[in-house]
């Protein structure tokens, strides 16, 4: 089956170490692929460059066997877009928009389009100048959704959202992968990419780092545990014997705990300690961590569990 989305080398260099290259990866139909890394690190370039919107450098990028930027104007008949920064037409209220994008997409009816309405509890009679950023984000996702596409390209797709519309974000991307469509979304939250995603790959300095299976990720994931002593001395006492560990503020100390923490609180019975707080690593902590050699010479954790990882350089 041939691939749904692929890059291949693609390289666009603005300069300045700005841009991405040498990118290759595919997404197969019915995937969910998330597109990961630091602001910066080219995740808009890439898809601006799926969209047809960039000519490549050097390389292609191709949806459905067809190249992006010379026949974009098929591709762009067929998917659903969410760009990162929404440029709506300020004057027009919502409801005018999104039925200008209907008769855009030519669709033959506004069904689908008031069912997403109501899903995202979207008021759209107001123009979308005197919207929030929120309001607006859930205008793009309507647009983005309502013609039922095969293929979804969503950059940050919930930035702006309230927690309970990001898990109403969730479940329409679940949904959605169940009807077969192909999904390959950015995104900085944890949960997002960990609920809907098959794999990911991580962009660090316009380069690709690693494309991972999730279940890979997962298992990755460690805890980061901040351990407030009684003592500044107890602090230096545990630090001296623990070098892994990071100093923290006056008195506190960080230590990433992979596995159960059965031993490590075992091994603070021996220091005072004031508290203890923990929390997950987020992404860009773990995959730094797993692949900080990638962009420099700094030792980094590799992990073996997946064979499609590896530096591209």
């Amino acid at each position: 089956m041939a691939a749904a989305l692929e890059l291949r080398g693609l390289t666009k260099d603005y300069g300045k170490q700005r841009g991405i290259f040498d990118v290759s990866l595919e997404v197969q139909q019915g995937e969910v692929f998330g597109f990961l890394g630091p602001n910066g690190a080219g995740k808009t370039t890439a898809m601006r460059h799926l969209m047809g919107f960039v000519k490549p450098g050097a390389g292609e990028a191709r949806i459905g066997g067809l190249a992006c930027f010379s026949e974009r104007a098929a591709i762009q008949r067929t998917l659903g877009y969410l760009p990162g920064e929404i440029a709506c037409m300020d004057e027009m209220t919502g409801s005018a928009f999104l039925e200008f994008m209907a008769r855009m997409k030519k669709l033959a009816d506004r069904v689908r389009l008031h069912e997403l309405a109501d899903y995202f509890e979207l008021d759209p009679s107001r123009k979308i100048r005197k919207m929030s950023k929120g309001t607006k984000q859930k205008v793009g996702l309507v647009c983005a959704f309502m013609g039922r596409p095969d293929l979804l390209l969503l950059d940050e797709p919930t930035s702006g959202l309230d927690p309970l519309m990001q898990g109403r974000f969730i479940d329409l991307v679940l949904a959605e992968k169940e009807r077969g469509a192909t999904v390959f979304l950015s995104s900085h939250l944890f949960e997002e990419v960990e609920r809907t995603c098959d794999r990911v790959a991580f962009i660090r300095d316009g380069r690709l780092a690693a494309v991972e299976r999730m279940d890979d990720v997962r298992r990755s994931r460690k805890r980061v545990y901040v351990i407030a002593f009684a003592y500044a001395t107890e602090r230096d006492r545990y630090v001296a014997s623990h070098p892994e560990a990071q100093i923290r503020g006056a008195v506190s100390a960080e230590m990433v705990v992979a596995g159960g923490a059965d031993a490590f609180v075992k091994d603070l019975a021996a220091f005072e300690v004031a508290d203890l707080a923990a929390r997950e690593q987020t992404l860009e902590e773990l995959f730094l961590h797993l692949y900080g050699s990638c962009s420099d010479d700094r030792p980094g954790l590799r992990s073996t569990a997946s064979s499609e990882r590896g530096c591209h350089e």
